[in-house]
């Protein structure tokens, strides 16, 4: 197998079940891993105390990239329409801190092409994208119970009720940037 340059693109749009499923469809992605970052208190966090809200942290997934095969400007186009950049600490019926809207750059070039993603993104919504953009910091992997959670859980109700739709919508917007799927 050749070398390959892969990138990393790390970012939070609420629960992290939700945008691994996304990210998992897309071509060129070599791993999708949930996890927490940009938290404030010391330690590796659990999934019970980030969902506290009180460690700081945001539920994210950390993707392995090939950039021959995708771009990080696509990544990013299809984490903003994969859920409402708009709503501040809020996905859904997810509350708090821990579920806002988030890209963490892994250097400038990343946070230049955020910047530009969301310039030109913004008149497609109605209210003002509140999407953070911050360095990366410490990237923690969640437990491995959240790890391929849709994949392994489809019939589960929040599932089937809350992601089967996104990657419907996934499908629908995105199809050329999307795995060939076996039916």
């Amino acid at each position: 197998m050749a070398n390959k340059n892969l990138e990393k693109l790390t970012v939070g749009a609420g629960c992290f079940w939700c945008i691994e499923a996304v990210y998992n469809e897309v071509k060129g992605i070599e791993k999708v891993v949930s996890g927490y970052s940009g938290g404030t208190v010391p330690g590796k966090p659990t999934y019970r105390e980030v969902c506290s809200g009180l460690t700081g942290h945001a539920e994210v997934v950390q993707v392995t990239f090939d950039p021959n095969i995708i771009s990080y400007e696509d990544l990013l186009v299809i984490f903003m329409t994969s859920h409402d950049p708009t709503t501040l600490n809020r996905q859904g019926a997810d509350v708090g801190s821990q579920y806002r809207s988030v890209i963490f750059y892994h250097n400038d070039k990343q946070k230049e092409i955020a910047e530009v993603v969301i310039k030109e993104m913004t008149p497609y919504y109605e209210m003002p994208i509140v999407t953070e953009i911050s360095p990366l910091g410490e990237f923690f992997e969640a437990e491995a119970v959240h790890q391929n959670y849709y994949a392994n859980n489809q019939t589960q109700g929040y599932c089937s009720f809350v992601i089967t739709p996104k990657l419907a919508k996934l499908r629908q917007l995105h199809a050329d940037k999307l795995k060939t799927r076996v039916t």
